[in-house]
């Protein structure tokens, strides 16, 4: 049977979430017993795994990038799902120690009233990879399939163009070269309300929350009708989707790299050794003194 907590470990659990990872990383050994499971995919998985897991997972992330680098691909994975499902959290765990020169995220806000009037697709296109880079887009495209069709923000016609168009559009990008990957982060009705509250009661989560967040909650299931709707429509060979169980968060962010690094056909790139130039000093030069005024207060 799953181990059963309460909401208030729960809630500890979620700031625990938010904090940064090398610090979550040294804390509250002492509920670590609390935490270890069999390690079945029903049980807990046990903080200690998850961390040695999320940094050989990071390990491989960086021999990827080299080879992205290397050999000048292009690669673009997207990241979609309901609100609160995980996705930002699972592209922060990507790029943590990612080069942002390399690998980028794209996280478009609202079309302007000049994008509006654009070939839908413009706005994302200019965002895709050159030799080189990898592009995470944070919701993309498919925001036309979901949150536009549910709220009413495009017409029928539209709604019935952008099908039309989409997988000849993906077969294009993949023709071109482009490794295109698409994510679909699934969480339950419990789950999601779940985190909403967490973000309502904890003041560092509250600005994720806004009244379309609020608004997606009580259409959930107008949700997954467009959703069934999308992958019925767009689940092509050429970029099939696939679907990250995201109830819980650790196992939905291993499980998405793991398969992330399993579609990219990457190899090890040798690098020379690195070796640090001589420094050059002359004894001409004296270091000035900046006056106290400059400095940055030492308050800790």
């Amino acid at each position: 049977m799953p181990e059963q907590i309460s909401d208030i470990e729960r809630l500890r659990e979620e700031l625990l979430d938010s904090l940064d990872e090398e610090f979550e990383n040294e804390i509250d050994e002492v509920h670590e017993d609390r935490e270890r499971t069999d390690g079945s995919q029903h049980g807990r998985l046990p903080r200690k795994t998850y961390y040695s897991e999320l940094l050989r997972l990071q390990r491989e992330l960086i021999e990827l990038q080299d080879w992205v680098v290397a050999t000048k691909s292009k690669i673009a994975v997207l990241f979609e799902g309901r609100d609160a499902a995980g996705k930002g959290g699972a592209i922060k765990r990507i790029t943590q120690r990612l080069n942002p020169r390399v690998c980028r995220v794209v996280a478009l806000p609202a079309p302007t009233e000049r994008e509006q009037t654009q070939w839908y697709f413009q706005r994302y296109l200019a965002h895709l990879p050159a030799g080189g880079e990898i592009v995470l887009f944070d919701r993309s495209w498919y925001n036309r399939a979901g949150v536009e069709h549910v709220m009413g923000f495009c017409n029928d016609q539209q709604y019935e163009q952008f099908f039309r168009d989409v997988p000849e559009l993906e077969r294009m990008l993949v023709r071109s070269g482009i490794h295109l990957i698409k994510y679909w982060f699934s969480i339950t009705d419990e789950e999601q309300q779940f985190r909403f509250q967490c973000r309502i009661e904890d003041p560092l989560k509250q600005w994720k929350l806004s009244p379309m967040d609020l608004e997606s909650r009580r259409r959930w299931e107008e949700y997954t009708v467009a959703k069934e709707r999308m992958f019925e429509r767009t689940n092509i060979p050429e970029a099939p989707w696939w679907v990250v169980e995201g109830v819980e968060k650790k196992r939905a962010r291993l499980n998405c790299i793991n398969h992330l690094l399993n579609q990219i056909p990457y190899k090890p790139v040798e690098h020379d050794p690195i070796e640090l130039p001589p420094r050059q000093r002359s004894e001409e030069y004296q270091r000035k003194t900046l006056p106290k005024e400059v400095f940055v207060p030492n308050v800790y």
